[in-house]
């Protein structure tokens, strides 16, 4: 008897990365996608991700000449999910790229995201949130809300601040339904204008795009310092500072420890952010800013190690302008408070106790943002069940204890 092997269902999402620009401003010798972040370049750490999300059509659009770098770091990405790959070459300009990527696809797709591969380290999960919130009649982009304070300028002039209330930051992938992006793309390209990014001609067509959350990991490798930061994160070197060299006016170095709490509960908006990573689909913890318990965790233990209040002193009610920031905020801000006061970041543990999320598989990705967060000291981060007993066991909430070294520097 002829055993006939289980066929997968053909996907019916496509992505479309884009690694055809040349990336003048990185000042490489190779075009952007193809400089190494480590051992493995940006266009092969972004299909790592790719891979990583649900099952899809891979469709990379590679610069001219660059087709057998595109087609290994695919294959090497893609594993025993090849088959579902394919390398195009690009155009002169982004929108003709996509229009190739487009021209790939197959018969039975019927969402599209765009992604950009100089956001090489976007989580899986933002793609995965990407392909779910795409409707039949609408697009959908990542976007991160606008913390730093706008100004309208005119020349050297300072003319007006800008209501950033109303801004967000888009990221890649973008969704769209195929059949309307399709013929979005077609009027595009035919009226010679060219568009910022795929919701922007999407939008122009007269099609509606919403947003969601988008990931501060999601972010654009354009400049020197964009790859440096990336490479930091990927490396999460060890910052070591031996007790024997630090300076000090006088007498020996005294490493300080701070042990930091945090507790949230569950029925918060949006989506759970924990560990500096948002988890889709999860629900939210509660409370002032984004209820990451996590990161609030830390921020007490690293100011209690320096004696420079808690984090209610520095990021509670009385500052507004925290409402709704991520942990990834709050540990930079508290990184540059001890830096003020000549500390020095040794390392910090943390565990929380919760029966969810499923923490395991993003536990490195999780260490690399909050190390990252903290100017490259090392996170290490751990999960615990109590074992049904407790607000954690009845699963009402998520609780986090953290313990920081420190080493004052004066």
């Amino acid at each position: 008897m002829t055993v006939v092997p289980e066929l997968l269902p053909v996907p019916t999402a496509a992505i479309i990365v884009v690694a055809a620009g040349a990336g003048t401003r990185l000042g490489a010798r190779a075009p952007k996608a193809f400089v190494g972040i480590d051992a493995r370049s940006v266009l092969r750490h972004a299909l790592d991700g790719v891979f990583a999300a649900g099952p899809a059509q891979v469709i990379v659009v590679a610069p001219a000449g660059h087709e057998g770098d595109a087609e290994t770091a695919l294959l090497e990405a893609a594993g025993d999910r090849r088959d579902l790959g394919r390398v195009v070459v690009g155009g002169e300009t982004r929108q003709q790229s996509v229009a190739a990527g487009l021209d790939a696809l197959w018969g039975d797709i019927t969402t599209v995201l765009v992604h950009d591969a100089a956001r090489a380290l976007t989580p899986p999960a933002q793609i995965d949130a990407v392909v779910g919130a795409v409707t039949r009649d609408a697009g959908v982009i990542p976007a991160l809300a606008v913390i730093d304070t706008i100004k309208r300028v005119d020349a050297g002039d300072v003319v007006a601040a800008v209501d950033r209330s109303e801004l967000a930051a888009a990221q890649t992938p973008q969704g769209f339904p195929r059949a309307l992006l399709e013929a979005s793309y077609a009027d595009a390209l035919a009226s010679g204008v060219e568009y910022t990014d795929d919701a922007a001609l999407f939008a122009a067509a007269g099609h509606p795009v919403r947003h969601i959350e988008g990931s501060p990991m999601a972010f654009k490798i354009t400049t020197p310092a964009d790859l440096e930061r990336a490479r930091q994160i990927l490396a999460a070197p060890v910052v070591a500072v031996p007790v024997t060299s630090v300076p000090v006016a006088s007498g020996p170095v005294i490493p300080r420890v701070g042990i930091g709490t945090d507790v949230h509960a569950f029925g918060g908006e949006g989506s759970l952010w924990l560990a500096g990573l948002e988890w889709p689909g999860e629900p939210a913890l509660s409370g002032h800013s984004d209820g990451d318990a996590v990161a609030h965790a830390i921020v007490d233990a690293l100011l209690g190690a320096a004696g420079l209040g808690d984090i209610g002193q520095h990021f509670g009610t009385a500052h507004p302008e925290y409402a709704g920031a991520h942990g990834e905020v709050f540990l930079a801000r508290t990184r540059e408070i001890l830096a003020e006061a000549d500390f020095a970041i040794g390392n910090v543990s943390v565990q929380f106790q919760g029966n969810r999320p499923r923490f395991s598989g993003r536990r490195a990705e999780a260490e690399a943002v909050l190390s990252a967060a903290l100017g490259g000291a090392p996170v290490s981060v751990s999960a615990t069940t109590t074992d049904g007993l407790g607000f954690t066991g009845r699963d009402e909430g998520i609780a986090a204890t953290a313990i920081a070294l420190v080493y004052s520097m004066r």
